[in-house]
C-alpha cells in the first residue's frame, strides 16, 4: 500500500477564495450571525486541517506533513529573537550586532561632533578677526545674529568709500604682523604675495538719466590685477586709485557688477592640542566681495574665509608621541565600518531569505488551497526595519570613510559638512531602529502600532492641509513680501506660517507689517487671522483626532483581538510553543528542501517519484 492514500481521501479540502476573503475581513465589516458561524467553520477548517485527513490508515499524508512544516517554518520566521533562541537555541546575531553598532556609532558621533564644533567655531572666530582686520566699518554689533536685526547690511554708498575700503584691506594685509592672531603669509619664507583684485563689469554700461537713455551690453568682462604693495605699508603711502591710474583703469560704477579681492594667510591652532592630539595647521583663503549687482545705490560688503587644513611640520617628537589619538580614532572608524558591513550583510540576507519564503508560501497557497495569497499576507514578508537598517549602515559606512580621510588630513573644506550629514542621519536611523526591539513588548508596541495604523489617514489628511498651506504661502509672499520682512522670500514665508501654527512670535508678525499701504495693512490682518484660526483651531484639532482615533482602535484590538490576514490565520493554527522543543527536533533544513516537500510526495510509481501537486 502506498504511503499516501488516494488524492480524494488525503488531499486537503478546497476553500473558495471569496469565502476566505469574506472571513478574513469579518472584523472589519458587520456580518450576520449565520455568516459568522460559516466563517468560524471555515477558519476552523483551515486551522484544524489535520483532522480532515485522520481517515488515512497511515496517519498524516505527505502534503499534511509539508503543511505542518510550513506552519512551523512561518511561525519560526515571525518569532522575535528571544523566541527564536527558545525555539532552536539560535544565537540572535542581528540583535547582538545592532547593540554593538549603536554603542560604537554613538561614541564615534560624539567624538566627531566635538571635533567638528571646534573646527567650525575656530573658523568662525577667525572670520570675525579677519572682518576687524580687513573690513572698514565693521563693528562688534554685527557679530551676533539677532532677530529682528539690530543693524542694516554693511554697505558702501560713495565712490570714495569704495577706494578707501580697498585701501584699508590692502594696508591690513600688508601689516599682518600687527594682528594678535598668529597669522603668517603663505610663502615658505613668509614673504607677502600680492592680493588679487578682480573687477566684473558690463561690456557697455552708461546711463543718461537726465534724458532717460542708456548704452548697455549685458556681457560681463572680468579683469584681475595683482595689487603689488610693499610690506608694512601705511594708509598714507598707499592708494588704490593711484594704482589703477598707472594701469589706465577707470572704474565706471554704473557698469560695475561686483569686485572681489582675494588673498590667503596661514595659522596654527594650539587650542586643538591636548594630551593625545597635536595642534592643527590651517590656511585661510580670504575673499572680500563688493556686490553691486542690483545697481540700487547700495554696494554690499562681505568677507568670507574658507579654511583648509594643512599637514603640520612642527615638533616631530611631540607629534610622534601623540599618534595614539590618531591610531585610536582609526581603530574606532575601522570597527564601525566592519560592524556596519556585517549588519548590512545580515539584513540583506534576511530580506533575501524572506522573499524566498514568500515565494514558497505563495506556491503553497496556490497548490493547497487553490487561491492566491493576499497582498496583506505578502507584505508580511517585507520587513521595513531591515530596509531602514540597511540605509543607515550605508550612510554610516560612507560617513566613517570620509571621517577617516578628514582625520588623515586628505580631505578639506566642505567634507566636514558632508561627513556630518552622513553620520548624523545614520545615527538617527540607528536609534530609530531600537523601536523595533521595544515593539516586542506590548506596552511600547502601542506607539508603533498607532503610528502604523494612522499613517494612511495622516498622509491623506496632510495632503489636503498642504494644499491649503501652499495657497496661503504663495498669497502671503506675493502680497506681503515688499512690506514685511518675514515674507520677503517663498522660504521665509513658509517658515513664518509654520511658526504661527505652533504659536511662535505671533505679535511680532502682526506688528512688523509696514503701514505704507493702509489697504495691505488691513489685508494682512485678515490674512493672518484667517490662517491662524483655520490651522490652530481646525486643522491641528482634526490632525490630533485622526491619531487619537487610531490609538483607540489599537486599544480595542488589544481587547477584542487584531484582524488577521489569511497568512496570519494559517500560521495561528500552529500552537506549538517556542520552548516546546519541537523546533529543535526538526532539523533546520534548507528552503530548497521545504520546496521539495511541498511539491513532491514520496511515493513511487513505476520506480519513479511522482509530483503530488502537479
Amino acid at each position: 500500500m502506498d504511503s499516501c492514500m488516494s488524492d480524494q481521501q488525503c488531499s486537503p479540502n478546497i476553500i473558495e477564495s471569496s469565502d476566505m476573503n469574506r472571513c478574513s475581513d469579518r472584523n472589519k465589516i458587520p456580518v450576520s450571525s449565520t455568516e459568522e458561524n460559516e466563517c468560524d467553520e471555515l477558519e476552523a477548517l483551515v486551522m484544524n486541517h489535520n483532522a480532515d485527513t485522520s481517515t488515512c490508515s497511515y496517519g498524516l499524508s505527505s502534503i499534511d506533513i509539508s503543511e505542518e512544516k510550513m506552519r512551523r517554518k512561518l511561525r519560526f520566521f515571525f518569532m522575535n529573537p528571544i523566541e527564536k533562541w527558545e525555539a532552536k537555541r539560535r544565537f540572535p546575531y542581528k540583535f547582538f550586532v545592532q547593540l554593538i553598532k549603536i554603542v560604537l556609532v554613538t561614541i564615534q558621533l560624539c567624538l566627531f561632533a566635538h571635533s567638528r564644533y571646534n573646527h567650525v567655531n575656530y573658523t568662525w572666530d577667525n572670520r570675525i578677526a579677519f572682518s576687524h582686520l580687513f573690513l572698514k566699518g565693521w563693528d562688534a554689533t554685527r557679530e551676533v545674529n539677532s532677530y529682528p536685526p539690530g543693524v542694516g547690511p554693511l554697505a558702501l554708498y560713495k565712490i570714495n568709500e569704495f577706494y578707501s575700503t580697498v585701501d584699508y584691506a590692502v594696508v591690513g594685509y600688508s601689516n599682518l604682523g600687527n594682528a594678535i592672531g598668529p597669522y603668517s603669509y603663505t610663502e615658505e619664507d613668509n614673504s607677502m604675495l600680492p592680493p588679487i583684485l578682480c573687477l566684473y563689469r558690463y561690456k557697455e554700461g552708461t546711463i543718461f538719466g537726465f534724458n532717460e537713455s542708456y548704452v548697455f551690453n549685458s556681457e560681463v568682462d572680468e579683469r584681475c590685477l595683482n595689487l603689488t604693495v610693499a610690506p608694512n605699508v601705511t594708509a598714507k603711502s598707499y592708494s588704490i586709485k593711484e594704482f589703477l591710474k598707472e594701469y589706465s583703469i577707470n572704474i565706471n560704477f554704473s557698469a560695475l557688477v561686483k569686485a572681489v579681492m582675494t588673498f590667503s594667510v596661514k595659522t596654527v591652532n594650539f587650542k586643538a592640542a591636548g594630551p593625545l592630539t597635536p595642534p592643527d595647521c590651517y590656511k585661510f583663503n580670504i575673499k572680500i566681495t563688493f556686490d553691486n549687482e542690483d545697481h540700487d545705490g547700495q554696494m554690499l560688503l562681505s568677507l568670507d574665509a574658507d579654511a583648509v587644513r594643512l599637514y603640520c611640520k612642527g615638533d616631530v617628537e611631540y607629534v610622534a608621541d601623540n599618534r595614539l589619538d590618531s591610531i585610536l580614532r582609526s581603530i574606532l572608524n575601522s570597527l564601525v565600518i566592519v560592524i556596519c558591513s556585517i549588519s548590512l550583510i545580515l539584513c540583506s540576507r534576511a530580506i533575501y531569505r524572506a522573499q524566498q519564503l514568500k515565494k514558497i508560501t505563495v506556491l503553497f497557497f496556490e497548490r493547497t488551497y487553490k487561491r492566491d495569497l493576499s497582498v496583506e499576507g505578502r507584505l508580511e514578508f517585507l520587513n521595513l526595519w531591515y530596509i531602514m537598517i540597511i540605509v543607515n549602515d550605508i550612510l554610516i559606512i560612507l560617513g566613517s570613510a570620509i571621517k577617516e580621510q578628514i582625520e588623515r588630513k586628505q580631505f578639506t573644506g566642505d567634507q566636514w559638512n558632508i561627513c556630518s550629514v552622513f553620520l548624523g542621519t545614520g545615527n538617527l536611523l540607528v536609534w530609530f531602529g531600537v523601536l523595533r526591539y521595544l515593539g516586542f513588548f506590548k506596552t511600547y508596541n502601542v506607539v508603533i502600532l498607532t503610528l502604523k495604523k494612522a499613517a494612511p489617514k495622516v498622509a491623506r489628511f496632510l495632503l489636503c492641509a498642504l494644499l491649503i498651506y501652499a495657497g496661503f504661502t504663495f498669497c502671503g509672499w506675493l502680497i506681503l513680501g515688499p512690506y514685511h520682512m518675514k515674507f520677503r522670500s517663498l522660504a521665509s514665508t513658509s517658515e513664518c506660517l509654520f511658526s504661527l501654527i505652533n504659536g511662535d512670535d505671533m505679535y511680532a508678525t502682526f506688528s512688523i507689517m509696514s503701514f505704507k499701504s493702509p489697504m495691505l495693512w488691513w489685508y494682512s490682518r485678515i490674512y493672518l487671522y484667517c490662517f491662524i484660526s483655520l490651522y490652530i483651531y481646525v486643522v491641528l484639532s482634526l490632525f490630533i483626532s485622526v491619531i487619537m482615533d487610531a490609538y483607540e482602535t489599537i486599544k480595542l484590538y488589544y481587547k477584542s483581538g487584531f484582524p488577521k490576514s489569511d497568512l496570519q490565520t494559517f500560521v495561528a493554527a500552529c500552537t506549538d510553543d517556542a520552548s516546546s522543543g519541537i523546533y529543535r527536533s526538526e532539523s533546520s533544513n534548507s528552503i530548497g528542501e521545504l520546496i521539495e516537500n511541498i511539491c513532491c510526495c514520496k511515493k513511487e510509481h513505476n520506480g519513479e517519484r511522482e509530483p503530488l501537486l502537479a
